[in-house]
């Protein structure tokens, strides 16, 4: 089996390995029709955005992930989540998409994906919360004349993108009365956060500020405190029923950079395989997982996909 260049082989440590054969993952991308993306935080970590899961990252200070972004954790200190969350959406606030989200993009609209895979439809289904995988599709459709676009991206039963976790920049009231959702690009969202996104970098010895609940964003039309409104862990993630549609009729998927341990994403490789279809994964390390995929492709998404996806040079 061949490799491509820049992209590591798999280390053999199973009886039946995924294929690191790049031309002949090329000739399954040509002739599938349904094809779908899972996309997680791998996609997102060339753009400078960390994995605070994973075997770098597990922890932010000495907090475990989970117990940063679930209600739990949230009731118990309001002020360290939201500090958390004032730290990512500062980080996100820098970033830009880089050449993984520019070919999901891309190969988002027929114009460039008939090229590839003529006949087929797609759906980027992301998990992240950073909205660059938005940010390029728009900058992909401004780039391009309006009759280029073609009809593929206003098909209800195959849309471009969906973003099951929400983004970091929508939020809820906390009020079970009220229940108010909007998006905030302010920053920082109040005044009590400015400044504290210093304090949790690495290495940092300041002590963590605990703001009183008063001092927290408030709601913009009952003025009670505000939770992040991204989906958390142990919560529904957005447009599952269409999610688990648009798996069932794959004939091919994509897991891009997400370790596949948090449901329903991680169940969804698992279906498109048991339906007789394809799995391709590109991450940068391997995964429990791995026995999954039919091909394995490991190195940084922002080398790996545009070169996979026939995007590198269009």
């Amino acid at each position: 089996m061949t490799t491509t260049a820049n992209v590591k082989a798999a280390t053999p440590n199973q009886c039946d390995e995924p294929s690191t054969d790049m031309e002949a993952f090329k000739k399954i991308l040509g002739s599938s029709k349904n094809i779908i993306c899972i996309a997680g935080a791998g996609l997102s970590a060339p753009s400078g955005i960390p994995i605070f899961r994973g075997s770098e990252g597990a922890l932010w200070r000495k907090y475990d992930m989970f117990k940063l972004s679930t209600k739990a954790g949230f009731l118990d200190s309001p002020s360290r989540v939201w500090q958390f969350e004032h730290y990512r959406r500062e980080l996100v606030f820098k970033a830009k998409p880089n050449a993984a989200h520019d070919a999901l993009a891309k190969f988002t609209i027929p114009y460039f994906r008939e090229r590839v895979s003529p006949g087929s439809t797609f759906t980027l289904i992301t998990q992240n919360v950073d909205e660059l995988s938005r940010k390029a599709l728009e900058s992909v459709k401004s780039s391009l004349p309006p009759d280029s676009l073609g009809e593929g991206l206003s098909d209800p039963e195959h849309p471009p993108l969906i973003e099951m976790h929400g983004s970091l920049f929508d939020l809820e009231c906390t009020a079970y009365e009220c229940k108010h959702r909007e998006t905030n690009y302010d920053s920082p969202l109040c005044p009590a956060l400015a400044g504290t996104e210093l304090i949790y970098e690495v290495g940092s010895k300041e002590p963590e500020p605990d703001i009183p609940k008063k001092n927290l964003p408030r709601c913009s039309k009952c003025g009670s405190l505000q939770r992040p409104g991204m989906v958390w862990f142990g919560e529904v993630p957005y447009r599952v029923d269409e999610v688990l549609k648009l798996t069932e009729n794959a004939d091919l998927i994509l897991v891009v950079g997400t370790s596949s341990v948090v449901h329903p994403a991680a169940k969804l490789a698992g279906i498109v395989k048991a339906a007789g279809g394809k799995v391709a994964v590109f991450n940068i390390d391997r995964s429990k997982r791995d026995e999954q995929a039919d091909f394995l492709f490991l190195g940084s998404a922002d080398v790996i996909l545009p070169e996979a996806l026939s995007m590198k040079h269009v």
